[in-house]
């Protein structure tokens, strides 16, 4: 599931109350001004220039440069732009656009209406991409200046030149080329893949024609129309998905032999770098067995299986293999075999040559290697603090791991072309955010920003964050609470439990807000202690962590959750008369599943576009933490909602997107109707227009509907 929910991280925590501070956040300060009003100092897209140890930044609407000695100079002008865009027919700038470099003078402007590469050197375009007609996905090669896109369900390339090319031909719109596949769960996120050269294409195609179409009710039309959605639920029928492979010379495509049986996940697509092979992971539905398979990209013939991983839970590959350029017959592979994500070093012969990253530590990212390829950068979670992201050097050969980043915080960075110099972007609860230029051993050469907190004229609470064990009482877990500004720890509070609580997620962070959004603050302003909870099944702390909550969801999480708020209640700040909780899609799930589980805890909840019955929700996400309904009857009726919905004691506002496409409507208006049935009185708002989240304006609707339930129904007095 994607964490679609409350996703406002904008660097606005306040850790220590001055007594200045005066002034009161507002509901529209916390949801929607929040990004106007509280801007944090930063640059705007800063990128090293090509093979260059200059860093390149948008400020005051142009780009500005400067080198790892001297100060920012402007390099382009969007007035010096648009008198060409407007001779070429593309609308004229109002903003300096989203850009990336192609080498030291190319540079790749993303525009409303199209995309262009500029010489900064020779001040000309030198190609130039008007958008079709219901273009979308684009992908630029850099190497040939192709352009692949796809319009509906089908894939097109256009060349410098301007001539398009159609690739695939499906009149059938069941038939989809070139978009992400497998509802971008296995780290996809796109359909198309370019080879090194550019020479080649590689695109998925994906046959939705034997999935079950599912309905959603688009109300603005004077009569209200069905549009319909392929919906695989788990233990259904899912989509067949195959890898075509495009020449650009011979105009031909040609499909990868992929095999039996059809339902099948391709995921994580790589090029070797002679563009003769390509690369799958190739993961049974049942997602419990991987195989790594080469294929021949002119012919689509099957090579060999290099290597498989298999797991009695489930195997989730996320990240695609990475070649070596000074070594191409060699390759790194990402897998979370020994229990945390690590990297491995295999041959195309599928030898495992060694382990790169051993210890119980997350590798998040790959940042790319040395001039020489001797090290590789990764960005990972510190070991002995993992709410704590840093930089490190592993040496290829020893496996040697160095921390480049030293001040404790959350890291980003940006590395120049040889790993010499490195931006550095980073936050801790004591710190707003400073961007520092740092040299390889981490070294800080120059600050460029140092932000001051927006915050210091509010009147905001306190955020704690601590470590408790788990209900295994074995697991150490980080928790979160934001107390009133004025605490008193003689009175007793209110508490708001601020539940995810699934997969892939990390609420708290060392990081400036402590990964929180400003709305807890505002409830902690209005005298509500908000409680926030990493429980075992939660991202970022490795496997065994995680799978906890195989076949069982919600149970474990529910756990670890009443660990940290019966904590909570024993340091005797809490009214026990007075507990809340809320949470959006997994948080959703746990929220309901809380009320109906403690009722006698929990006064009032509110549960956004939460699962209900894990039997409605998508075959990818669904099967790998459940298996189907069919292999386990058990787990499915221990997780559903629907039997506990008698249950029920407190006041519950499920809040749900009518066009909701990832968890469909069915799951609340089920719970619903058993509410009814058990004389259960239950509230329900819906979003007439909304999908899975509810977003721009609407927000602060939705976070004022949240907030007056809680003032309504768990304040004293209510």
């Amino acid at each position: 599931m994607k964490r679609t929910f409350q996703l406002f991280i904008v660097y606005i925590i306040l850790f220590n109350i001055s007594f200045a501070q005066t002034k009161e956040l507002t509901i529209d300060d916390a949801v929607y001004k929040v990004i106007r009003d509280f801007y944090m100092e930063n640059y705007k897209q800063y990128f090293w220039r090509g093979n260059t140890d200059n860093i390149t930044f948008v400020e005051n609407n142009a780009l500005n440069e400067m080198s790892v000695n001297s100060n920012s100079n402007v390099i382009l002008k969007i007035e010096d732009l648009n008198p060409i865009m407007k001779k070429i027919g593309f609308e004229e700038l109002q903003m300096f656009p989203a850009f990336s470099w192609v080498d030291e003078n190319n540079i790749t402007l993303n525009l409303s209406d199209g995309t262009v590469i500029y010489n900064i050197k020779d001040k000309q375009i030198t190609t130039e991409f008007k958008n079709e007609t219901d273009a979308e996905n684009f992908d630029i090669n850099d190497a040939n200046s192709y352009v692949a896109y796809t319009i509906k369900n089908n894939l097109y390339i256009k060349d410098k030149r301007g001539k398009v090319t159609q690739i695939t031909n499906d009149t059938n719109l069941g038939i989809v080329n070139g978009k992400s596949v497998h509802r971008q769960e296995f780290g996809i996120n796109e359909g198309i893949f370019w080879s090194p050269q550019g020479n080649l294409l590689a695109f998925y195609r994906m046959d939705e024609t034997m999935v079950t179409d599912y309905p959603l009710v688009n109300t603005n039309p004077r009569i209200a129309v069905v549009e319909n959605i392929k919906y695989p639920m788990a233990g259904m029928k899912s989509h067949h998905v195959t890898v075509g492979v495009y020449n650009t010379t011979t105009t031909k495509t040609t499909f990868l032999q992929t095999g039996e049986p059809a339902e099948q996940y391709l995921t994580n697509i790589s090029w070797s770098t002679d563009e003769k092979e390509i690369y799958i992971a190739v993961l049974n539905r049942e997602q419990n067995h991987m195989k790594f398979n080469k294929y021949d990209a002119a012919s689509g013939k099957f090579i060999a299986t290099l290597f498989e991983e298999k797991n009695d839970k489930y195997v989730e590959p996320l990240k695609p293999a990475l070649f070596l350029k000074t070594k191409p017959e060699q390759f790194i592979w990402q897998s979370q075999r020994d229990g945390y994500n690590h990297l491995y070093l295999y041959n195309t012969k599928g030898e495992l040559l060694k382990q790169i990253s051993k210890g119980n530590f997350v590798i998040l990212e790959i940042l790319g290697f040395d001039k020489t390829e001797e090290n590789i950068y990764v960005e990972a979670t510190y070991e002995k603090h993992q709410i704590e992201t840093h930089i490190y050097k592993i040496n290829m050969a020893s496996a040697e791991k160095t921390q480049i980043t030293k001040e404790a915080g959350t890291h980003k960075i940006a590395k120049n072309y040889n790993s010499t110099f490195f931006i550095d972007s980073y936050s801790s609860i004591n710190l707003p955010f400073d961007i520092n230029l740092i040299n390889s051993e981490g070294e800080i050469l120059k600050n460029l920003i140092h932000a001051k907190d927006p915050l210091t004229d509010y009147k905001t609470g306190k955020i704690d964050v601590f470590s408790i064990k788990a209900a295994d009482e074995k697991t150490d877990l980080f928790c979160a609470t934001i107390k009133p500004s004025d605490f008193d720890p003689n009175k007793k509070y209110p508490v708001i439990l601020y539940v995810y609580g699934g997969p892939h997620a990390q609420m708290i962070n060392d990081t400036w807000l402590g990964g929180q959004d400003l709305w807890k603050f505002y409830m902690a302003q209005k005298g509500y202690i908000v409680l926030i909870t990493d429980n075992r099944g939660s991202g970022n702390r490795g496997m065994e962590f995680e799978n906890v909550i195989h076949r069982n969801l919600g149970v474990n999480e529910m756990a670890d959750q009443m660990k940290a708020l019966n904590y909570l209640i024993s340091q005797n700040c809490v009214d026990t008369s007075r507990i809340g909780v809320h949470g959006w899609s997994y948080g959703g799930f746990m929220t309901t599943s809380l009320m109906t589980t403690y009722p006698n805890i929990f006064k009032v909840g509110v549960a956004g576009g939460p699962v209900i019955d894990w039997k409605y929700y998508e075959v990818m996400y669904g099967e790998r933490y459940m298996d189907t309904p069919d292999e386990n009857p058990d787990g499915y009726a221990n997780t559903s909602l629907i039997g506990k919905a008698d249950k029920l004691k407190g006041r519950l506002l499920i809040i749900h997107g009518a066009m909701d496409n990832t968890v469909v409507l069915q799951n609340s208006l089920t719970f619903i109707q058993k509410c009814i049935e058990e004389d259960k009185l239950v509230d329900y708002f819906v979003y007439p227009n909304a999908e899975h989240n509810v977003r721009g304006l609407h927000r602060v609707h939705l976070m004022k509907k949240i907030t007056q339930y809680f003032d309504d129904f768990l304040m004293e007095g209510k």
